[in-house]
């Protein structure tokens, strides 16, 4: 009979620490909902106000309605919060439809950090329960913190992602369908969209696109049943929206506001060319693909030159970033860039200034840094690999 595996000291502080962590996490939610108006402060706000008027039949793009809607909660601003995100998937956030505000904001945070641990978890296993803890840097990760403080969609993005990753090799059908909410930004995610279809036409094995397809019109179909003019109400609030005359955070339209703000067509420049050099480094590599490696290049890579995107979504980059400490641990360079980027993005969250917000375009940068830093980690792993062996 097999003796038990004997749990070494850093195993038991790992799950001490995540024991914490949720504990006080628990505590803040507790604390959030004795606050009546806790909701109106949170981008959570816009998700139940449409979940409410979808519910309840009414349009969840409707400006006027929303605003009344927010307000009855406590909302004071002029302007309403309304989700632009396409409504491929608002079923699965239907249940918030028939709470009321600071009930679907604990839910919500509840269900924000179930995924973030479980997204740890699964990053742990794609890389083989490795002794190292690097993947406990997830729940400190400033992205990941900024989505849960925020209530924003980004960690259900790293969950999918972590999923892909998990499933892609045994279950390709099912890693498609995990990607199925990525639709929801899908600039975000158009470089590896477009490596995906050629992979699966290089390998003539369509299984990921089956499940991602599938798993959408599934999704379209039921939102569809909730609302039969969703798109055409979306069509409609996208044109009167002024979001394209906004500076957010990207570089992209940072370029966009250097050069000429009125021409548009400049801040897809980046994602452009960021497609062809997806195209070209897939080809010449698609004999030894890697989605954990190759793969999350074109992510990094993608959210870098993406035309829209808040600091909340750089969320998706952590299996990058935990697959990068590990591959370069042993360079002192590669950590400390890593501390210094991550570090700066944790005082900026601990500041309560407006160049912190994240409207701010304080957060123009980093995004790029992400992508400097990680493909700085993977140049310096095969001289970690040298030095080891």
């Amino acid at each position: 009979m097999s003796q038990p595996a004997q749990r070494s000291p850093a195993r038991v502080f790992a799950a001490a620490c995540i024991v914490i962590v949720g504990a006080m996490l628990v505590v803040g939610i507790v604390i959030f909902g004795i606050d009546r108006n806790a909701a109106t402060n949170k981008d959570f706000l816009q998700y139940w106000s449409a979940e409410q008027l979808l519910a309840h039949g009414g349009n969840p793009y409707d400006t006027a309605a929303t605003l009344q809607l927010e307000r009855s909660v406590g909302f004071k601003e002029n302007q309403p919060l309304i989700t632009l995100s396409p409504p491929v998937a608002f079923f699965f956030a239907l249940p918030l439809g028939w709470v009321n505000a600071n009930t679907g904001l604990i839910d919500w945070m509840l269900l924000l950090f179930a995924c973030m641990l479980a997204s740890v978890w699964l990053i742990w296993l794609i890389q083989g329960r490795p002794e190292t803890r690097y993947h406990l840097v997830g729940i400190f990760f400033p992205p990941v913190l900024r989505c849960i403080i925020a209530g924003q969609l980004g960690i259900f993005f790293l969950l999918e992602i972590a999923l892909f990753l998990y499933l892609v090799k045994s279950r390709p059908l099912l890693a498609g369908a995990a990607l199925v909410f990525c639709s929801l930004k899908p600039h975000l995610f158009l470089p590896c969209f477009l490596v995906m279809l050629l992979w699966s036409v290089y390998k003539r094995d369509f299984r990921i696109l089956a499940g991602f397809f599938a798993a959408l019109a599934i999704s379209c179909g039921l939102t569809l049943w909730l609302d039969h003019h969703i798109w055409s109400q979306y069509r409609t609030m996208m044109h009167a929206s002024a979001i394209m005359n906004q500076f957010l955070p990207t570089l992209s339209v940072w370029l966009r506001f250097a050069i000429d703000k009125n021409r548009r067509w400049i801040e897809f420049v980046p994602e452009a060319a960021g497609c062809i050099w997806a195209t070209w480094y897939f080809w010449t590599r698609r004999d030894r693909w890697d989605w954990t490696d190759q793969g999350l290049l074109v992510l990094v890579v993608g959210m870098a030159c993406s035309p829209y995107s808040w600091y909340t979504d750089q969320a998706l980059l952590l299996p990058a970033v935990v697959i990068g400490l590990t591959a370069s641990e042993k360079s002192v360079r590669s950590l400390a860039l890593f501390a210094l980027i991550a570090g700066i993005g944790v005082v900026a969250m601990m500041i309560d200034a407006k160049w912190s917000q994240l409207t701010s375009g304080f957060f123009v940068w980093t995004a790029s840094a992400w992508l400097v830093w990680y493909a700085y980690a993977r140049h310096v792993r095969p001289q970690v690999g040298e030095s080891a062996s």
